[in-house]
């Protein structure tokens, strides 16, 4: 049997009204002085409260749950649950005649199994009562797939086969021995002929059969066509509209370690000195040595990179670095790459169309050899 609020037993109506008393409670409650809140031993709504002027209003990082003391039991307040498949929820956690009661959109729900799915991302009052009166999350976009003995067979395929089938054995046959004469060379050609013809007619059913296929793909390619290409190319331009910005953050953050790497050189030569210095037998003097120790392991921690970056978990954009070659001189390169297989690959092909077209070209010569053809 499912838990219900007992605040939910008359109407939804009746719920949501229950909501909005706690949320005001929450949000005057929220607006108070710091002062009044240090005061206020007991306030339920501490973890939600620091939560969301920790984060305001963003996904917690792992260090900011930890600083938090985030822990299974649930805790009061507005959060936001995460929904891959779909618009994220919005979740309100209460107390309601002396139980913890929650809702998740409009479904009511256990706090307890909610708050593992919505503990790290408290949202403010304001944003749960927008979001759940039906307004967008502020950080989502707007909303805007032969033989003889045989039958002749209707199928032209199967016709085909039989056909062939006549000729192959004879013809394999055939070829274990050398063409020595001329009837040998006429039957030879003449085979030859035969087969070619069966491969041409072949491939000319084989496109007749194939043609409305390909009619359908093309149809089905131009269909989604627009559809996969423009948004893939909006998507990069709003990638590479955020880079000269991106990239300022990553000097501002280069200038801030180097200045974080410096300060934390000089907490640690100070820590050393006063390590050096002090006396086993004085206390104040070994105090203030771990103290400096303590300031320097913090000042190194602040020399870690922190990388410029846009967006939210799921939808994050970052700096990337990408590798390419600039050309500066070809012709070293072509000598560097002369041994590449598909360098020799593109190489004989043009040499071939030079050949076909009588050009003899440095480093080449045309090769005449006489074929049947």
């Amino acid at each position: 049997m499912s838990r219900q609020p007992a605040h939910a037993h008359d109407s939804t109506t009746d719920t949501f009204t229950q909501v909005g008393v706690y949320a005001v409670d929450v949000a005057r409650k929220a607006g108070q002085s710091l002062s009044a809140r240090k005061a206020q031993d007991n306030d339920p709504y501490t973890f939600w409260r620091n939560g969301l002027a920790i984060g305001q209003g963003r996904q917690l990082t792992r260090q900011e749950q930890q600083s938090l003391g985030l822990s299974m039991e649930p805790q009061l307040g507005f959060f936001r649950k995460r929904n891959k498949g779909g618009t994220d929820i919005p979740v309100a956690i209460w107390m309601s005649g002396g139980e913890m009661v929650a809702l998740a959109g409009d479904r009511d729900v256990d706090a307890a199994e909610i708050w593992t799915w919505c503990c790290n991302w408290p949202i403010s009052h304001g944003q749960y009562t927008a979001v759940t009166g039906g307004a967008s999350w502020p950080d989502e976009p707007p909303v805007a797939d032969a033989v003889i003995g045989h039958n002749i067979s209707d199928d032209p395929f199967e016709a085909l086969r039989i056909e062939f089938e006549g000729d192959r054995e004879l013809a394999k046959a055939f070829l274990k021995e050398p063409v020595k004469t001329q009837e040998q060379a006429d039957r030879a050609a003449v085979w030859s002929k035969k087969l070619a013809a069966i491969a041409k007619k072949a491939t000319d059913l084989h496109k007749v059969e194939k043609q409305p296929s390909l009619d359908e793909s093309r149809r089905v390619d131009d269909k989604w066509r627009d559809l996969k290409d423009e948004p893939k190319a909006l998507s990069t331009a709003l990638k590479r509209a955020m880079d000269v910005f991106l990239n300022e953050q990553a000097r501002i953050e280069a200038e801030r370690q180097k200045r974080a790497r410096e300060e934390a050189d000089r907490i640690r030569r100070e820590a050393e000195e006063a390590a050096r210095q002090a006396n086993a037998n004085d206390a104040a003097a070994q105090a203030e040595a771990d103290r400096l120790k303590r300031e320097a392991d913090q000042a190194e921690k602040d020399t870690q990179t922190r990388n410029a970056q846009a967006g939210r978990t799921g939808a994050k954009v970052s700096l990337r670095t990408f590798v390419s070659a600039e050309i500066t001189d070809y012709d070293a390169l072509l000598v560097a790459l002369k041994d590449r297989p598909e360098i020799r690959e593109v190489v004989q092909s043009l040499a071939n169309r030079a050949a076909k077209s009588g050009v003899n070209l440095p480093g080449m010569k045309i090769h005449e050899e006489k074929r049947a053809a």
